[in-house]
């Protein structure tokens, strides 16, 4: 019978690991995804800091997972029939070391105090990776706007509002959108914001360009998701041209992730929603991209429609993973990508899989990608461009003045090669480099030095 040994080093390693969760799991019981995201910034922090005892000896990481402070709030509010609703809403502000908290807030009736937390914590290393002054937070509430008319979701994003005012400024914390937080829904909280509070600030980002949005708030988690798949295809001498791409989601990530994917000569077969995937094995055009638009930003349809439209091949409660492809981008929401997805992935072929949505991949299919040496792109850079032009828009607002499309895309092209080389920087290895390795660790070092610097606060 053979055994294996492992080094005492790789021992004491991975016995910090065990410790420091046992440790959070106490303390957080029954919160799935804030404990797997944790887990794996624990899994690259917690051996790289025994060679630095100033971390460990003032607990850095013991300090970073306990949020700064957790707001949970009742939204009451009236349907168009006069009944009498109500939701609850959240803001989690988890770490302010290196500017105000910055982070969206999620409407889905998924929202619990788990996943936005998890969010929160994922948005300190996001934010501390695109080198802006933000620190990190998430917010939202178990309403869902699907299926609700502009009168209720106006009626509701007031009363939410009407609570969380008394909690964000512009030099405190800034949300921003994400699942289920559109243009729409900015524009409501951000009147009912300046109503109150009877001031014009740039105290939310994502909002229309009529009152103090940036260009390129839209497209910059799409586009940034794709400026960081280019990067880490150079590394090995490839690019996104005549690629076979597939895409979940057909929200706002998924449909810039399409757009820029097409400019740079790449091949869109797949797009989805929470109903379904459409398959188009000749691939996303301009047209077919023009009516997805207006599809899900202005009739609020469904997926299949798109389908009927142009022919393509509808998979009613399917996900796209199946599909044959070189590229792949997760932009519809997490652990949506799993170890049986990312085994059929690799046997098809995969090259690189970037993350567009929060958390979209398994750890068990993250730890199949990194086996079979596909470059994996973890959310917290691969689409942390959203929030890096979030933070531009933030700096327009404090010089009231406004950025060219072309600015601002030079900025956050620049911001991803950044967040890309840090990533590097932290994650080079032998025979390649762990994204995920060199993420956590480039976004924690910044961080705990700015914890440190501030002392027991």
């Amino acid at each position: 019978m053979q055994t294996t040994t492992q080094s005492p080093v790789k021992i004491n390693e991975q016995k910090a690991v065990e410790e420091f969760m046992q440790y959070v799991e106490k303390r957080n019981p029954h919160e799935t995804e804030f404990l797997q995201a944790v887990h794996e910034v624990a899994a690259s922090v917690l051996p790289y800091i025994q060679d630095y005892p100033h971390y460990v000896q003032h607990r850095v990481l013991h300090r970073m997972v306990e949020p700064e402070r957790v707001v949970m709030f009742r939204v009451p509010w009236v349907n168009d029939k006069g009944e009498v609703q109500v939701n609850r809403g959240y803001r989690i502000e988890m770490n302010s070391a290196i500017g105000p908290y910055k982070g969206g807030l999620r409407f889905h009736p998924s929202v619990n105090l788990s996943v936005l937390k998890f969010l929160a914590f994922e948005q300190v290393f996001k934010n501390s990776l695109t080198t802006l002054p933000m620190g990190g937070g998430k917010g939202g509430a178990d309403f869902d706007p699907k299926g609700k008319s502009d009168g209720e979701v106006m009626r509701f994003c007031q009363s939410f509002m009407t609570e969380l005012q008394r909690h964000i400024g512009p030099d405190t914390d800034v949300p921003a959108g994400d699942i289920g937080v559109g243009s729409r829904e900015i524009g409501f909280l951000y009147g009912q914001y300046k109503k109150i509070r009877n001031e014009f600030t740039g105290v939310l980002t994502g909002k229309g360009m009529e009152y103090g949005g940036s260009y390129m708030r839209p497209e910059a988690t799409g586009f940034g998701s794709v400026y960081f798949t280019h990067e880490m295809l150079l590394t090995r001498g490839e690019s996104i041209k005549d690629k076979k791409c597939i895409i979940s989601g057909s929200g706002n990530v998924a449909q810039y992730t399409a757009k820029k994917i097409m400019e740079l000569g790449g091949k869109v077969l797949t797009v989805s929603d929470s109903g379904g995937f459409v398959y188009d094995k000749d691939g996303m055009d301009e047209e077919k991209w023009n009516y997805l638009m207006d599809l899900k930003n202005v009739k609020r349809g469904r997926i299949y429609e798109y389908a009927e439209q142009f022919g393509l091949d509808y998979y009613a409660g399917k996900t796209p993973w199946g599909v044959s492809a070189e590229l792949a981008f997760p932009s519809a929401t997490q652990n949506e990508l799993n170890e049986k997805h990312a085994k059929t992935l690799c046997k098809n072929g995969l090259q690189a899989v970037s993350e567009g949505a929060n958390m979209p991949c398994t750890p068990e299919a993250i730890e199949i990608f990194q086996h079979s040496k596909v470059l994996y792109g973890p959310g917290k850079a691969s689409n942390a461009g959203g929030v890096a032009v979030s933070g531009l828009e933030m700096s327009q607002n404090s010089l009231r003045l406004s950025w060219s499309g072309e600015e601002v895309d030079e900025k956050l092209r620049s911001i991803m090669r950044s967040i890309h080389d840090n990533c590097v920087a932290y994650g080079k290895e032998k025979d390649g480099v762990d994204y995920v390795k060199g993420a956590n660790i480039a976004g924690f070092v910044k961080v705990a030095d700015a914890m440190l610097a501030q002392g027991i606060v």
